[in-house]
Parts: C-alpha cells; structure tokens; sequence
C-alpha cells in the first residue's frame, strides 16, 4: 500500500476537459515561503531544496513516496561496511552542454566541506563523515567513512545537489578538503548562485532569473537526460499569506499555489473550476525548548534561573497542549497529533505512542513542584509564512500556556527573518518543523536532538543546547549498526529516552496541501516539495 494519501481532487472529470489555457507552455506557482537561496548548498529547508529539484540532480532521488530511485547514481551498493559505490549516468550533461563525471561528484563534497556560507553546516552531515572519494574511472565513484554508514543512500538523496566542476578554477581533483580539494580560485559564493553565473547543473529547468522577494523564473532544459517537463517556462511567486494566494488563484493571476487555507478547501470543493490535493507528510512541528542556557534570553522567572532546564516543567508544558483541539479547530483535521517524533509506524518510531493527554491541572501540580506556583514568562518565537497556519498554532499554544500560570508573549516573524536568528539561538522556545527524510528516526536526532558535535555532524540544529549522554550512547550505536532490526530496536530506545527527556514538544504531523486550475492535476508529495514536474494538464496526462 501506497504510504501517500490523497484527499480531495478535481470536482469532475468534466473539468478536465482540455481547455486554450491547458495549452500554455507557462506556468506560475504561488509559494507559501520563498526560497532564500538558488545556491544549492547554502541552506537546508524544504523551499530551497524543492528549488534546487529544478535546476540541479542529487547522486539518488525520491519518488513522491518517498521511496530511493536512480537519479544521477544509476545504481549503489556496499564494497564493505565502510565502503559503498555508486555507478553514474552516462550520457548526462549539464545545462552549458558540458559532460557530468565522476569529478562532478567530487567537486560537489568537496564544495560542502569548504563551504562558508552552508548555514549552520546543513549540507556537510553526510560529507564530514567521508574519509575518501575515489574516482577510479568517469562513471565510478567510491565513498569511504570510518565507520558503518548504513543510511548512505537516504542520505545522499537528500544532502547533495550536484554542481559542475567548472565554475572555480581548480588542477587536478583530490579528497582533500582542509588543502582546498585542488581549488585554486575562489569557492563560489552565495550571489553567484543568486545572479545565475554559477547556477550551472543538471536538472530539468534552467535558471533565467532569481530575485528575493519578487521571485524565480525557469526556463525548461531541453538538454536534460530525463523526461523532460511539460512547461517551457516556469515562475515561483512568493506570497506569504493565504488570502492573496486564493485570490490569485481565483483570479487567474497563478495556475498552482501551495498550502491554501484549510478553511477555504470547502470553497474550491464546490467550485468545478479548481481542485486541491492535501497529501499527509512527514514533517513534525515541534517547539524547541533552550534547556543548555541559564539565564536564557526570553525566560523571566522570581528565582530568575531558566525553568525550562527543569524537566518538570517541560513535561508541564508538554501536557498543558491541547493537540487534538489544535488540529481540529486550526488545522481543519489536516493534520496528525504527534505523540512521538515519527509518525507511528516509521522506521525507529514506538509501534504505537501513548496518547499524550491533555491534562492543565496536572500541568499546573509540575509547575508547582518544580518551583514555579506562579508560573514565569516566556515567549514564543515562531515563523508566520513557513508551515501551515504557523502563527495561529503558536498563538494558541501560548493561549495553553496562559492557563496554567505561565504568561506568554508571542513574536512571529516572516521565514527569512526568523532561520538566522534561530541558528544564533537568539530563542528560548523556538518552533521548528523538520520531515524524516530518510524513512527512519535518525535524521531528526542527528541533527535536532544530539548533543553538538560539529566534526561529525550530531546536533548542528540542537539550538536548545540538549545534552544526554544515555540518549548519545544509543542513538550512536544505531546510526553503526547496518542490521536493520538491531538498528530499529536502538532507534526506539532514542525515541523513548528523548520522549522522557522532552529536548523537542511534538506538535502535530503536517498536511500538505496544493490548490489548482481547471484542466490541471498535481502529484502531491510526502516530502512537502511543491516541483514544476509534478503539474500536468490534461493534455500532458
């Protein structure tokens, strides 16, 4: 069975009948939250990833269930525990016609690990793992870690977008990342991505223009080595609330537009001309608590320490939420309480989590014990154009938290402001929203709940500053451990220890929803991308 759900669709298939604007080789999408980069290794969010889909290829690629395929890798299998290989494409050249080789592959590590605008080192999770890449021959490469690496393929379907070789001046090629690789210009940077100089990969669309806050325009490569997409040219417009979104849809001014209000689906429902598709998703909303600081930027409390380093009170917040109202009355019942990390029934995740019960009273009998009667203050730093009626769930969780004694404030912020303020850990209680990309647990504790340690990848988003040497212990072992139900049974018993520990407050399981013209459909994705490719009109089906 399929792990995609789809719900609602077209009205009739009268209304896919094709109709003169079906025909058009243009499309406009409007975006809930605008990429902050066309460099496709500056910062990992789902936005800039789903942009770099267009223009760039990684070594593997997933299918909208999330499920490994072939991409520029034909095929990758393990020489040994530390060792896998990959077999490249041939045939496959970049958008400036020059050929994708194994030295491609090289150049793009090596990229990630001299990298220093990569916002908190997001892209370098697989790549400072890598001990050796080897590149016995055009279409081979070989990739040696020091230790048991069991989730290499996952990982390199979501980690590393493909750049050419080309754009920096460079002698022969080595694995060597601390001498430059062999790079004797400079490391492109940022604006050279932005301005399209560099912006060079293998990918179904071309970049014609890249401009923050107005938008990105593609153009279709009609040199790709896959099937090529149905529209010529493609425009990303960014348009942060739901209303305009709708509006413009309504209107005709967008053809697509990503993440609609939930309340106005029965609008479009009863209207022959547009349809939506709402596919549940991995993603997890969650709150991250700043249990490594005292005193902690926006905590005041009488004793004037910092509350949330008490497990007490985490728990109390834990239990002060009311998930299911949340989902019911903000969301529109699209989406899925989350009492756990994963969505039940994951790779790592407990077969089924107790319920985390709504419970103020007993909420209010921890504040006590741990020394709080009278609760503190604290606010609540979220976006408010990332997920899916963001500031309205940190509203109301503050509104949760009012009724147990603690006076809370709330500052949402637009995406763009938000992330580089979170990645200085500038919050005390910050959301965050992150999907298991890799199928298994791992990928969220790795980054979001390990306690930091930059040189191997672990906790680089632990901006809570959450350290536990019992959950590092087992969740260590499980990301070694190739046997997969060894691997399994560790990754539950890392769940269950943060689960105690509280590092994250688990909200809900997003849905992710797209809206549309007549005479259109979408493919609606797990990963939450909201891609070109995956639009097709009547006369493309």
């Amino acid at each position: 069975m399929k792990l995609r759900t789809s719900l609602a669709l077209l009205a009739a298939s009268a209304s896919l009948a094709a109709a003169p604007t079906v025909l058009a080789q243009s499309l406009t999408i409007a975006l809930s939250s605008e990429p902050t980069s066309a460099d496709p290794h500056y910062h990992k969010q789902t936005q800039n990833d789903a942009f770099a889909a267009h223009v760039y290829d990684s070594l593997i690629n997933r299918n909208a269930d999330m499920e490994l395929i072939p991409g520029l890798a034909t095929s990758w299998k393990n020489l040994d525990d530390l060792t896998w290989e990959l077999k490249l494409r041939e045939g496959v050249k970049f958008s400036n016609g020059q050929p994708f080789t194994s030295q491609d592959v090289l150049f793009s590590v090596c990229r990630t690990l001299n990298n220093e605008t990569n916002i908190s080192q997001s892209y370098m999770t697989v790549t400072k793992l890598l001990t050796d890449v080897q590149t016995p021959d055009e279409h081979t490469v070989i990739l040696k870690t020091a230790e048991p690496f069991p989730l290499m393929p996952a990982e390199l379907a979501r980690q590393l977008p493909i750049i050419w070789n080309g754009i920096v001046e460079h002698g022969p090629l080595k694995f060597a990342p601390k001498e430059g690789c062999g790079v004797t210009g400079p490391w492109p940077t940022v604006a050279d991505f932005n301005n399209g100089k560099d912006a060079i990969g293998t990918g179904p669309y071309t970049l014609k223009s890249y401009v923050k806050g107005t938008g990105i325009e593609l153009e279709r490569n009609e040199n790709y080595w896959g099937t090529k997409p149905e529209w010529k040219t493609v425009k990303f417009v960014p348009v942060p609330n739901a209303g305009p979104r709708l509006t413009g849809l309504l209107s005709g001014d967008f053809d697509v537009i990503e993440n609609p209000a939930a309340r106005d689906l029965p609008r479009l429902k009863d209207n022959s001309n547009f349809g939506f598709i709402a596919t549940p998703s991995t993603r997890l909303v969650f709150f991250q608590p700043d249990v490594g600081r005292n005193p902690s930027p926006f905590v005041k409390s009488a004793d004037g320490k910092n509350p949330l380093q008490d497990l007490r009170v985490r728990q109390a917040i834990n239990m002060a939420i009311d998930r299911k109202t949340i989902n019911q009355r903000i969301m529109d019942g699209l989406a899925t309480p989350a009492y756990q990390f994963m969505p039940d029934g994951m790779f790592g995740a407990l077969p089924k989590a107790p319920e985390i019960k709504y419970d103020p009273e007993g909420a209010k009998k921890l504040l006590a014990e741990a020394g709080y009667p009278n609760g503190f203050e604290l606010t609540l730093s979220s976006t408010n154009n990332r997920y899916v009626n963001d500031a309205q769930v940190t509203q109301a969780v503050a509104q949760y938290l009012s009724r147990i004694g603690i006076k809370a404030h709330v500052d949402a912020m637009t995406a763009s402001i938000y992330f580089p303020k979170r990645a200085k850990r500038e919050f005390s209680f910050a959301m965050g929203g992150w999907p298991a990309e890799t199928g298994e647990a791992s990928a969220l504790f790795q980054l979001w709940v390990a306690s930091l340690d930059s040189n191997r990848s672990l906790g680089t988003s632990n901006y809570g500053g959450y350290s536990n040497p019992d959950f590092d212990k087992v969740y260590e072992q499980a990301i070694v451990t190739i046997d997969p139900e060894k691997r399994k049974q560790l990754l539950q018993q890392s769940t269950q220890i943060a689960l105690d520990t509280l590092p994250l407050i688990p909200l809900h399981f997003e849905s992710s929803i797209w809206a549309f013209r007549k005479g259109l459909s979408y493919e609606g994705r797990r990963d939450q991308y909201t891609l070109a490719m995956s639009v097709h009109s009547a006369k493309g089906k």
